[in-house]
């Protein structure tokens, strides 16, 4: 007899098929093998004893603070542990419990619903002179020449814009922005390279996005996150897809000293505004796209954090972008010039689509082919 320790099962249910475990058991194991973690904030205190010992009486377990049997405050952030068996479990006993705990149960819900989606590579194609990586900036034909080749790299999404979203850019007019990008979108558009993969206007200006969804685009990136109504109103009437991009500031006063109470939270709720706006205004909440936007008024701590924890925004029900490619983030961990990041832009990526991540956003799109197939793989 031999024993050896297994490291991370992705696929739990095929595991337990190719040990040919019984079809009804397969779904009731797979369950008692996946442990979830949840950190629940400003949790009142009654409610904090009573979920402690629903959770202990069926093996689950919530980590609480010393002072929380002896209710010394109103309120505790907590650690509920459990196995995703154990989850189903509570989402339905803390239904009927008082404090607050329903809105606990309903939340456990959504968590446990969560859709996953294949990953998709999305390249970047900066048509300005001003981006901060000098390798993304094409213009013209030159810009033609390099969509194609993101194609034949295997890119499943181009990603287009005219202005550049660096800290401090300069503030360009939608005039400006038309006259870069046109040359562009007519080519795409002739040449039918719609049909050989999707379209991104990386714009908030409805005169650019317009024109760019006539010549074939599927899809609107839109850094100031739906806060223009317009933006919402051109995807849904060219049945686009809108990204939902979190920026604390502008671009040019994001990295003015950006603080959060909690980042996880505020980022949340930013969503939860945005997705019940463009809902509002008819668009289908599968047609939402949501970017935490690392390096958009956030400190190194900030961008980690929201890495980190992912796989929180999935419960949303909408697929979730990862855009870190050669930033600034890696500069502060590693000292390295924008040109030298691929190693680092590389691991921030592959960490966060194993936390939840669908979409990358990329510079170097045959490089991130070949890490997310070995990921896959492993």
């Amino acid at each position: 007899m031999q024993i050896y320790q297994l490291g991370n099962i992705k696929d739990k249910k095929q595991f337990l098929k190719n040990l040919n475990v019984h079809g009804g058991g397969v779904s009731i194991m797979a369950k008692k093998m996946e442990l979830l973690y949840f950190f629940i904030k400003d949790l009142k205190t009654p409610a904090a004893n009573i979920l402690k010992q629903d959770a202990l009486s069926i093996g689950a377990e919530l980590a609480t603070p010393s002072g929380v049997i002896t209710c010394e405050k109103e309120f505790y952030d907590c650690l509920l542990v459990g196995t995703r068996k154990h989850m189903e479990i509570l989402s339905k006993k803390e239904l009927v419990q008082p404090f607050g705990l329903k809105k606990v149960a309903q939340e456990l819900q959504k968590f446990l619903k969560i859709k996953e989606y294949s990953t998709q590579i999305m390249g970047i194609i900066n048509a300005n002179d001003d981006s901060f990586f000098s390798g993304s900036r094409f213009q013209a034909d030159d810009a033609i020449v390099q969509i194609k080749k993101m194609i034949k790299d295997g890119a499943n999404i181009v990603d287009i814009g005219a202005v550049s979203s660096r800290p401090n850019a300069d503030v360009v007019s939608a005039d400006e922005e038309l006259k870069r990008i046109k040359p562009i979108c007519d080519v795409i558009k002739s040449e039918k390279l719609y049909d050989e993969v999707s379209f991104s206007v990386d714009s908030y200006t409805p005169l650019v996005i317009e024109y760019a969804l006539k010549s074939g685009f599927n899809l609107v990136n839109d850094i100031t996150g739906a806060s223009n109504d317009e933006v919402v109103k051109l995807a849904i009437e060219y049945k686009a897809k809108l990204c939902i991009m979190h920026m604390q500031g502008t671009p040019q006063t994001m990295q003015n000293n950006p603080e959060y109470s909690d980042v996880m939270v505020e980022v949340s709720q930013f969503f939860e505004e945005r997705i019940l706006k463009c809902e509002a205004l008819g668009m289908k909440r599968e047609d939402i796209i949501l970017d935490v936007g690392i390096g958009f008024g956030k400190t190194l701590e900030h961008n980690l954090t929201l890495i980190k924890n992912m796989r929180h925004f999935k419960k949303f029900g909408c697929e979730v972008l990862v855009g870190a490619s050669r930033k600034s983030m890696i500069d502060k961990i590693v000292p390295t010039p924008t040109e030298e990041r691929l190693a680092g832009t590389l691991t921030i990526h592959i960490k966060a689509v194993e936390n939840g991540a669908s979409i990358v956003r990329c510079h170097d799109v045959k490089e991130h082919l070949q890490a997310l197939a070995v990921l896959e793989v492993l």
